[in-house]
Parts: C-alpha cells; structure tokens; sequence
C-alpha cells in the first residue's frame, strides 16, 4: 500500500528522485526525435552499452561513474558516427560491436571494482532514482540543460541533415560536425538517464513519447513538443506509480509511456476528426496533415 503524493514529496531523496526523473523526461525525447527522423531509433540502446563501459571504469579506479560513462559513451558514439559516415562499415556492424563490446566491457570491469557487486550494476542498467543525489542532480541538470541547448537551438540545421544529409550538404551545412553534436548528444542523454530509468531503458523514453506523439502531429515543431510533453507524463506517472505497486521505476515508466502510445493508437482517429474543423477555419491545413518540416 502506498502513501500520499505529498508525503513522497516531503522528503529530499524524494524530490530528488522526481527532478531527475522530470530531467529524463525533457530531455530523452527531444533527442530521440531526430533519431527517429534518422531511422536510427536503436542507437540509444547501443551507446547506453557503451556507456556502461565507463560505469565500470569509474568504479574501479574510485572515481565518478556518471562521468566516466559520459566520456567512454562520447567517445564511442562519435567513433561510431565517423565509422558510418566513412562508409568503411555498415553502420549495422558498428553498432553491434558497440552493443556487445559495450556490456561485456561493463560486466568485466565491475567484477574487477574492488567491493562491488551485480546489485551496483543492475541499479546502472535499469534505474535507481531514490539513489540519485545531490550531486548527481547537479550534473543530470547541467547536461540535460546543454542537450536542450542543441536540440531547441539547432532545431532547424539537425532537421535539415536527419531529413536528407546530401541536400544539406548542397545547402552549405557543416553536416559532418551535426552528425557528430548529435551523436554527442546522444551520449549525454544517456547518461542523464541512467539513474533515472537505466542505461537499457532509456533509448524506449527517447522513442515511445516521439511514436506516440507522431500520432497526433505531423509537423516537426509540433511533434517535438507533444514528445516532450508525454515524455514528462510518462516519467512522473511512472515515478509514483513505481512508489505506489512498490516496482521498479525505469520499467514502470518505459510501461506508461508505452501505454500513453497505445491509449493515443485507440483514440488518434478519433482526435483527428474533432480537430480537422479547427485546424482548418481560414483556409489553413490542419497540422497533423503537414510532413515533417
């Protein structure tokens, strides 16, 4: 049985755990959409392997792990993206190495960690938010802040190289240095992340919220921000119900937003017939028939 909203908020681990979850929520789908509009919605899941490669680094030199995973996870995502964008192999190739070169380098090396065990790992590979402090919160915000910085800042130039790299080439963009801030990024997300739903996890936050929300929109704008909006919902209606069914948090988000996406397939019709009128006094089209621009 659980307890009262207002009682989980009366206490600091509490509130630290729900900013970092909110923080997870803004920022994995605002990234995730131009993985989406890349065809590349599975990359999370690599550089989160990856990334636990520098968890267990940290852990065994005694240092930080959410920074050490941000470094090894950066390095391994722009190594990857310079790979693909060489053509020297598939990306498919790469981000299989990636995969499983990734966690077993993890699992190696926290069995290596003196006095440490797989309960530290799993709490890295599925989610610890009540564990998160307030350290951890400094660094979750400043990361997520600088990955809005890109997604929000650059929204026009990261669209135009995810929608057609060679047109963007044409147009005079620095599309090499784009895909590389972008697999930068990436790297970050998954790391601010990977207290609050796990680094196996978080790749589902920056995709779902973006599906679901595809059924509503079609334009770019627009999707972005009812993405972002069900990846907060999905991310604080994950959060207490985690503490309510006493489960674990990064599951039980990944699930409610996967329910939002199912709830939105049952009722996007519809929606879209309710507002078809609306959208279309004056003479304008209704956003969700627009393509992505």
């Amino acid at each position: 049985m659980g307890y009262p909203v207002i009682d989980y908020l009366s206490s600091p681990i509490m509130q630290r755990a729900l900013l970092g979850v909110i923080i997870t929520g803004l920022v994995a789908p605002s990234l995730g959409i131009y993985l989406v509009q890349r065809r590349m919605s599975l990359i999370g899941d690599g550089i989160g392997h990856i990334a636990l490669t520098g968890v267990g680094l940290g852990l065994l030199t005694g240092g930080q792990p959410v920074l050490t995973a941000v470094i090894v996870a950066i390095a391994g995502a722009v190594a990857v993206e310079l790979v693909r964008s060489r053509g020297r192999t598939s990306g498919d190739i790469a981000l299989a190495i990636m995969f499983y070169g990734g966690i077993s380098g993890g699992v190696f090396l926290v069995g290596l960690a003196p006095g440490r065990s797989n309960s530290n790992l799993m709490a890295y590979l599925f989610g610890s938010p009540l564990t998160t402090t307030a350290e951890d919160l400094i660094v979750m915000a400043v990361l997520g802040g600088a990955v809005l910085a890109v997604t929000l800042g650059l929204r026009p130039w990261l669209f135009a190289v995810c929608q057609d790299e060679e047109y963007a080439k044409v147009s005079g963009l620095p599309v090499r240095l784009l895909n590389i801030l972008l697999a930068i990024m990436t790297a970050v997300t998954v790391t601010v992340a990977m207290r609050a739903v796990g680094l196996l996890l978080v790749s589902a936050l920056m995709v779902v919220p973006v599906a679901a929300a595809q059924l509503l929109s079609r334009g770019f704008a627009g999707t972005m921000a009812l993405s972002v909006a069900a990846g907060v919902f999905s991310a604080v209606a994950g959060f207490f119900a985690s503490l309510q069914l006493d489960t674990g948090t990064g599951a039980t988000v990944v699930l409610t937003a996967i329910a939002l996406f199912v709830l939105l397939v049952l009722l996007s019709p519809v929606l879209r017939r309710r507002w078809k009128p609306m959208a279309t006094e004056n003479g304008e089209q209704p956003e969700w028939v627009l393509e992505s621009q």
